[in-house]
């Protein structure tokens, strides 16, 4: 017989964890099953900068104890071209802020916070197929870890499993989605050195972009613009640094043993569907941006929100008009984050084959953003996050 629960979640990612977090205080039940193990979840080091609202929703609602102790909050960021630094003041132009928190250590706090109240996190379990997506009681059915088949019933099935999760195959079908694929990539690394900067920078240069981001007072993280084939292994730590030294003329970068390298594409997807009958996606799953912009978590929540108030109005008070009307609601934003980090992307970084006068007009268009105060709101504004409808309720 298939287990029976209110809302089966697929994927203990950001937005699983904290959908079934969010559900809780409104005395629902739920399921969340992933592939991965505990410790694989727990430890895969992932970006983290945290809009305002994002960070408001996990320590206001008691999601993550740490994330204002431990968390690095940052009022602005440094934008460099030209050979010079040109700060944008968050606090100064929207009052808002951001937080560097890694997303494991938001991992770490989620499942804490979900096992302490007994929620019930099924590591190890791999969703196969979604049956019956377009009826009033989906079905997920997988395996555990030992092979043994597992089947889930629900109220409502959400996809929150990533972009190659088998939950949007069941909600898009070949209807997909719209996509863009950007002709280069972010070389990153990891490295064991005090940080270069205490706020974030991003660098356009005659060479290609470079970010200079940190993790921790011991351990920074760095990207440089490279073609999309490159091998992450091919280039020596000297190289290494000698390339990314070069993207951010002005600032010496205090160097350090490189302990992890990687080569991220960069790719923009908004799934054609959201929802199909009582299941649904958010996330990932329903969505990707590139990562300049820092919205890929941060839309992850601002689904959830959305979500988790439409399954409590549906679920509870029998009104389904939130749950039809979410997959438009949440577009509107996810066209805006998208639209913000194309132009953050488009602005800083030199295209493959770029003429002179594209390099004059880039720098032209960054000069806007930094000399004008309508520009540099917009990017304070979109970059902080725009606020979201609320703290869920108690």
């Amino acid at each position: 017989m298939p287990a029976h629960t209110r809302v089966a979640v697929v994927g203990a990612g950001p937005a699983g964890l904290l959908l079934s977090h969010l559900l809780d205080r409104y005395g629902i039940e739920s399921v969340v099953v992933d592939s991965r193990s505990r410790e694989q979840i727990e430890t895969t080091i992932r970006a983290g900068i945290l809009e305002q609202g994002t960070v408001e929703i996990l320590d206001g609602t008691g999601a993550s104890r740490r994330v204002l102790a431990e968390g690095h909050k940052h009022e602005g960021i440094e934008l460099r071209f030209a050979g010079e630094g040109h700060r944008i003041d968050f606090a100064e132009t929207v009052g808002r802020a951001v937080w560097l928190y890694p997303q494991h250590e938001v991992l770490k706090d989620l499942i804490a916070a979900r096992l302490a109240a007994g929620q019930d996190l099924r590591f190890g379990v791999t969703a196969t197929r979604v049956e019956d997506a377009g009826t009033d009681r989906p079905r997920v059915v997988g395996k555990d870890a030992e092979g043994n088949a597992v089947e889930i019933d629900a109220d409502v099935v959400v996809g929150a499993d990533g972009s190659r999760g088998v939950v949007r195959e069941a909600v898009t079908g070949a209807r997909g989605g719209f996509f863009r694929e950007y002709p280069f990539a972010w070389f990153g690394i990891l490295c064991e050195a005090p940080p270069s900067s205490q706020e974030l920078i991003y660098s356009n240069s005659p060479d290609g972009f470079a970010l200079i981001s940190q993790r921790s007072p011991e351990i920074q993280r760095m990207y440089f613009q490279c073609a999309p084939d490159t091998d992450p292994e091919a280039a020596t730590d000297e190289q290494l640094w000698e390339t990314l030294q070069a993207r951010v003329p002005g600032t010496t970068l205090r160097e350090g043993r490189i302990f992890q390298r990687d080569v991220l594409r960069f790719r923009s997807f908004v799934a054609r569907e959201m929802r199909r009958g009582r299941v649904v996606l958010v996330g990932d799953a329903a969505h990707t941006v590139p990562p300049t912009g820092a919205k890929g978590m941060n839309l992850a929540v601002a689904d959830v929100v959305l979500l988790a108030e439409a399954l409590r109005a549906l679920l509870i008070d029998r009104d389904e008009r939130l749950f039809d009307a979410f997959p438009e609601t949440a577009r509107q934003r996810i066209w805006k984050a998208q639209h913000f980090s194309w132009w953050m992307t488009n602005m800083l970084h030199p295209q493959p084959g770029a003429s002179e006068f594209d390099h004059m007009r880039q720098l032209g268009e960054l000069r806007t953003v930094v000399e004008s105060q309508a520009g540099h709101t917009y990017l304070a504004e979109a970059y902080t996050g725009w606020p979201l409808s609320g703290l869920p309720a108690d």
